[in-house]
């Protein structure tokens, strides 16, 4: 007997634990295994495929690099003089694909963070991380192997990649899990600040971070129209609202901008026009004509048919003087703008743009000093005459026939003097036919 003729019998190797238990299918994942008997270990195996490396640490110890593999699961053994360790569920490690997200949604949200998003993908089982950017989400479900519900981490605004990474690595960054952080948008100033109960002004909102924005309101009210310009102008269409102001907002992803002065906006009740007074006046203009009514406050325009009045004055929400401008003989409307519109047309507003009268025949042409001759004239415009004067004396009993004749008694008088008719449009200037001789 001899050192030579000595024959070792070797209990074979068991293999009890391995960690991690999984990794991708490319390889390379290093693999720490637990078990028995690892002495002089001549081999380990992940599957069929050889470690690529091999480190045996102590009997109980082995580490060892996978190899490439198909997705799945394979027993991890090691083999020594005495034999290849058995396959146990302590021993399995998985091959896990790459992950991929090849969608989510929604697209963007608030630079606060707190947005629910939905990934779309493939091989999403056991996902270990969701990271926005650098930044992992703060809550990460995992529906299914292709989908995952993950909350959205605070960020800085602009664009980031989302990602998953499994045991099988990470996913790649494409167009279909980019994420936007926006920021809050702000509405700094409108124009106009104020329209009609009606609705139907169209706004324009100045301000921030408006790109994409999914709602304007009017207070409560959504905004009938909204057309995005940039980033800092949108135009809306207001609707219909109450008396009184509301603030404008934006919402975008990024929140809804904050009430301030400069997003007050002023529902007008329209005005009505109820009386003018007076009610006629020369085709020359400058008459001084004063209206009854509601609502005139901050009133932009009066207008005589479509003529625009001068020297308006806004006495009060119910009275406006103005001055008639030059027109046409005939009736107009008389009509007041503001913000909240333009009155309606009514028999209380209508004003008569008289022309001068003339006299072109009287009939006697002569009565006596003591006057009560009773005259004829002749003539135009006589409708609406408000005086006839012999000379600068006011004739009596003035009956206006037609709009081409008056009668009237003729006052006490001297000598020869003209006969005038004064109406709303002014005074009949003096001609030979209206000549009356006292005798």
């Amino acid at each position: 007997v001899s050192t030579n003729d000595r024959f070792t019998y070797v209990a074979a190797p068991t293999v009890t634990l391995i960690t991690p238990a999984a990794g991708p299918v490319a390889g390379g994942t290093a693999v720490a295994l637990t078990g028995t008997n690892f002495t002089v270990a001549t081999g380990v195996k992940f599957g069929n495929v050889s470690a690529t490396t091999v480190v045996v640490v102590s009997a109980t110890q082995i580490t060892a690099t996978a190899p490439a593999g198909a997705a799945g699961v394979v027993n991890v053994t090691v083999t020594t003089a005495g034999g290849t360790s058995a396959a146990a569920s302590g021993n399995q490690f998985t091959y896990a694909a790459v992950p991929t997200v090849t969608l989510i949604s929604p697209v963007a949200g608030p630079v606060a963070g707190g947005t629910s998003v939905t990934l779309t993908g493939t091989n999403l089982t056991a996902a270990t991380a969701v990271k926005f950017g650098t930044i992992s989400a703060t809550t990460v479900v995992i529906n299914s192997a292709t989908q995952i519900t993950a909350t959205a981490p605070a960020g800085a605004a602009g664009v980031v990649n989302v990602s998953v990474t499994t045991a099988g690595g990470i996913s790649a960054a494409a167009t279909g899990n980019r994420f936007t952080y926006a920021a809050v948008p702000t509405v700094s100033s409108m124009s106009p600040v104020a329209g009609p109960v009606a609705g139907g002004t169209s706004v324009t909102l100045t301000g921030t971070n408006m790109t994409a924005a999914t709602a304007v309101k009017f207070g409560t009210i959504s905004a009938t129209t909204v057309v995005i310009n940039s980033a800092t102008q949108i135009t809306a269409t207001a609707p219909a609202g109450a008396v009184g102001w509301v603030n404008v907002t934006v919402t975008t992803a990024g929140g809804t901008s904050s009430a301030g002065t400069g997003t007050q906006f002023t529902y007008v009740a329209a005005p009505s026009v109820t009386l003018i007074s007076p009610v006629a006046g020369p085709v020359a203009g400058g008459t001084s004509v004063t209206l009854t009514g509601t609502n005139f406050t901050a009133a932009t325009a009066v207008k005589f048919g479509t003529t625009s009045a001068t020297n308006v004055v806004v006495v009060s929400a119910t009275q406006i003087t103005a001055t008639a401008p030059a027109g046409t003989a005939g009736v107009v409307n008389v009509t007041v703008t503001t913000a909240g519109g333009t009155s309606a047309v009514a028999t209380g507003n209508r004003f008569t743009y008289a022309a001068a009268p003339t006299v072109t025949s009287i009939s006697p042409t002569f009565g006596p000093k003591a006057g009560g001759t009773r005259v004829t004239l002749t003539g135009t415009n006589f409708t609406g005459a408000t005086g006839v004067k012999f000379g600068a004396v006011a004739g009596t009993s003035v009956t206006v026939v037609s709009a081409t004749q008056i009668t009237v008694t003729a006052p006490a008088g001297t000598g020869t003097i003209d006969i005038t008719v004064t109406t709303a449009g002014g005074t009949s200037p003096a001609v030979a036919g209206d000549r009356f001789t006292y005798q």
